[in-house]
This record gives C-alpha cells, sequence and structure tokens, in this order.
C-alpha cells in the first residue's frame, strides 16, 4: 500500500513559479511510475506530468511547453513537480498519483494511488 501526501500549492501571481512535492509512505513507491494530475471547476482531470520509476523518462502534457518540470527523489521517497510561467489557466486542485499498474501514465486510469490534492491558484 502506498499513500500520498501533496505539499507546496498556494496563491501565485501570473508568470510566478510553484514547486509542488509528493511525499510517499510504503517501500514499493520507489518502484512506482509517478504522475501529476490536475483538475480545474467544473473540469475533467487532465494528465500534467508523469516519470518512469528510474526517472529515465518523463512525460508531459501538451499544455505544458516546457513550464513544468517533474523529478523523484526515491532516496527520500518523494516526487516534485516545478511550475514556472504560472498561467491563470493553471489555476486547479494538483494531484500527484503512483503506478502499481503500469500502462498509459497520461491516462488517470492507470494509477492506483492518489494524494488528496493541493490547491494551486494563480492571480492575473
Amino acid at each position: 500500500q502506498v499513500q500520498l501526501v501533496e505539499s507546496g500549492g498556494g496563491l501565485v501571481q501570473e508568470g510566478g513559479s510553484l514547486s509542488l512535492s509528493c511525499a510517499a509512505s510504503g517501500r514499493t513507491f520507489n518502484s512506482y511510475p509517478v504522475g501529476w494530475f490536475r483538475q480545474a471547476p467544473g473540469k475533467a482531470r487532465e494528465f500534467v506530468a508523469a516519470m518512469s520509476w528510474t526517472g529515465g523518462s518523463t512525460y508531459y502534457g501538451d499544455f505544458v511547453k516546457g513550464r513544468f518540470t517533474i523529478s523523484r527523489d526515491n532516496a527520500k521517497n518523494t516526487a516534485y513537480l516545478q511550475m514556472n510561467s504560472l498561467k491563470p489557466e493553471d489555476t486547479a486542485v494538483y494531484y500527484c498519483a503512483a503506478s502499481a499498474r503500469g500502462g498509459q501514465l497520461f491516462s488517470m486510469y492507470f494509477y492506483d494511488y492518489w494524494g488528496q490534492g493541493t490547491q494551486v491558484t494563480v492571480s492575473s
């Protein structure tokens, strides 16, 4: 079993940066791909980024366009999402997730464990 806790959300002005963290419990986290998703009010949950368990492969949603960077430190059981050049449309609850089954990491249906989410609000 893996438990995930996100932190680092908050209010930031347009063009600013935030760094999200996802702290995991459970020794198996290090062997799972990890992903970040977001959900804005009234919208479906959207893929943001994912990383293989080794950290050797990364994937990003089309809207990211070089602004976000996913990383992980398996020694600390923690994943990160560095977000730069934030826009008001990035406002959402951001979730981290871990995939025990692998597969299409851009799809939320391939993730088995989810955090509770952290709110990111970008003001214009």
